[in-house]
């Protein structure tokens, strides 16, 4: 889920909650991206943190050369 907060606030929310945490991605326009180690604490969240949520797609950083490294 993508979410219009910092990085550490949203680690601290999850803390928090309980939440068990599988990556954290800053986006280029600004907010992070979410993924929790499970489907229940992902649903925590969203309820926890709704009005934070962006919504639509997100531009995100690519991760993968332009062109292979070989």
């Amino acid at each position: 889920m993508n979410l219009a907060m910092s990085e550490r606030d949203v680690l601290d929310r999850c803390q928090a909650a309980g939440v068990g945490v599988s990556a954290v991605e800053l986006l280029p326009a600004g907010g992070v991206r979410l993924v929790c180690m499970s489907g229940a604490g992902a649903d925590l969240v969203r309820g926890l943190l709704s009005k934070k949520l962006i919504q639509g797609n997100v531009l995100r950083h690519k991760f993968r050369p332009s062109r292979p490294l070989w």
